[in-house]
């Protein structure tokens, strides 16, 4: 059915109820709120550990969203005599204030992650916290677990070290106005002509970015370009479906990222601790990516390999890259979903395929991700000489519940992005549009439209295809409710 323009649902309540409905709890529980209120103190007790290092006078800085309340992670590179660079990556020090056991630490465990459902954040933290105490933002001393990592010239991590620091953030960046500067497309920010040194600072940290996604792309590690979306919204209607995209900005934090990870989960199993993994498997549909690349012209080999992907994705960019988020938008769905696995001393489990990385974890969203505050845990038990504060058989329990929880977490921000587009899309039946097979499964077949980038289910015409066959449809029914879209392909 198609809801009437001039009542719009209500989307915060159908977020809420959609969290409900996903075995999530959105409220913070009383015991939590209690435990808020004891928190003042924690800053102070800490700062004052003879082990912990005062790095405030270091010109660090984060970029991630112009809207972004709860911040992870800052960063500062130095140019050295010898040509290295080194990298610090600081982590906020969610441990600290979140003991294993409290009731903050209990309601975390259960929902496992935080929900970003595009109209309602709900934090697996109290926002005291993860705005607040625990975020990394401008002008205020934190705590912090730095990675401190010496990039050489070409891109090889020649040590690294891992340690707790007192930190504190001097400018907020955001992607959508540093990109554009980065890639000369834009002007400088403001912000940075005003802070000494930022300039300089932010050209380096570029350097060293692209030093380490130099080594990983030679080591096979996939670029992919895909479309996000996010609502605009007026009083409540929503008026357009606004789409993030890649740049230079966010090369630098997903490369700092993905090396602070690498190199925690690397500095773990040197420890000879059990710790968590974050895997992704070689592809079981690998036959439909080669399939693909065979109709574009190109071949792979029979079986999984990372760099012969890698360099057909390059190549299609650099020939087609206004259709490369499709491809890649393909080749990503094709690929699946990485898993969580726990690693002891004696197990060899398998690499990220994607990152070309044999050593992952997640380390760096402890404001947003539970396995996050499990790893800085483990990080902290090495770092200070202290056992391990997990069994291995307690940490498989995490990483499986975790992982339930992030794919539950996908699907309630799935849903509502397709409730915000149904409503958005409402006034448009029978329109045609340009779309891409995403899925085909038991339960349907689906694409996503090509502008705006919608997805929907095909009800009529989907007999034979596949995922990232591109293909015409009409749009013919939208519940926002239930955030239905139904397409009818055109022959």
């Amino acid at each position: 059915m198609t809801m009437h323009q001039n009542q719009p649902p209500d989307l915060r309540t159908m977020a809420m109820r959609a969290m409900i409905d996903a075995g999530f709890s959105p409220e913070i529980p009383a015991q939590a709120k209690d435990q808020i209120a004891g928190l003042g103190a924690v800053m102070a007790r800490e700062a004052a550990d003879p082990r912990m290092r005062d790095l405030r006078d270091l010109l660090w800085s984060s970029i991630d969203n112009d809207d972004t309340r709860d911040l992870d992670q800052i960063e500062f590179a130095e140019r050295l005599p010898d040509g290295a660079i080194r990298l610090l990556v600081a982590i906020a020090d969610v441990d600290a204030y979140v003991p294993k056991g409290s009731p903050i630490d209990l309601f975390a465990a259960r929902n496992g992650t935080s929900v970003y459902t595009g109209v309602a954040t709900f934090p697996m933290l109290p926002e005291e916290l993860s705005t607040g105490l625990t975020s990394l933002r401008a002008d205020a001393d934190r705590l912090a677990m730095v990675i401190e990592m010496m990039v050489d010239g070409d891109g090889t991590i020649l040590r690294s070290d891992a340690y707790r620091g007192l930190v504190r953030n001097r400018v907020q960046l955001a992607y959508e106005s540093l990109g554009p500067w980065l890639e000369g497309t834009g002007p400088i920010p403001e912000r940075v002509t005003a802070t000494n040194g930022l300039e300089e600072q932010l050209r380096l940290q570029e350097e060293a970015a692209g030093r380490l996604r130099a080594v990983r792309r030679r080591a096979g590690a996939l670029n992919f370009e895909t479309i996000e979306a996010r609502p605009v919204s007026v009083d409540g209607r929503v008026v357009d479906l606004a789409v993030t995209e890649s740049n230079r900005a966010r090369d630098i934090i997903e490369s700092f990222m993905v090396a602070a990870n690498s190199t925690i989960a690397s500095f773990l199993d040197s420890a000879g601790i059990p710790s968590i993994r974050r895997v992704l498997e070689p592809p079981y549909r690998w036959d439909r990516i080669a399939e693909i690349a065979a109709r574009l012209g190109d071949s792979l080999p029979p079986e999984p390999d990372a760099r012969a992907l890698a360099a057909f994705l390059d190549k299609r960019k650099g020939i087609d890259p206004v259709h490369f988020p499709d491809l890649s938008l393909a080749v990503v769905k094709l690929l699946g979903a990485g898993i969580y696995t726990v690693e002891g001393p004696d197990d060899t489990n398998p690499d990220h395929f994607s990152l070309a990385l044999q050593d992952y974890t997640h380390s760096t969203a402890p404001n947003r991700r539970y396995i996050d505050l499990i790893i800085q845990r483990l990080l902290k038990s090495v770092t200070e000489g202290r056992p391990s504060p997990y069994g291995i058989d307690e940490m498989r329990g995490i990483a499986e519940h975790a992982g339930r929880r992030a794919s539950e977490a996908r699907q309630v921000e799935r849903f509502m992005r397709k409730a915000v587009a149904a409503m958005f899309l409402s006034g448009h039946i029978g329109e045609h549009y340009q779309a891409i097979v995403t899925g085909v499964s038991p339960k349907g077949t689906f694409a996503r439209l090509v502008a705006p980038p919608a997805e929907g289910r095909i009800v009529a015409g989907e007999e034979g295809l596949d995922v990232g066959d591109r293909i015409d449809v009409r749009l013919t029914a939208t519940d926002p409710e239930r955030g239905f879209i139904d397409f009818e392909r055109l022959k």
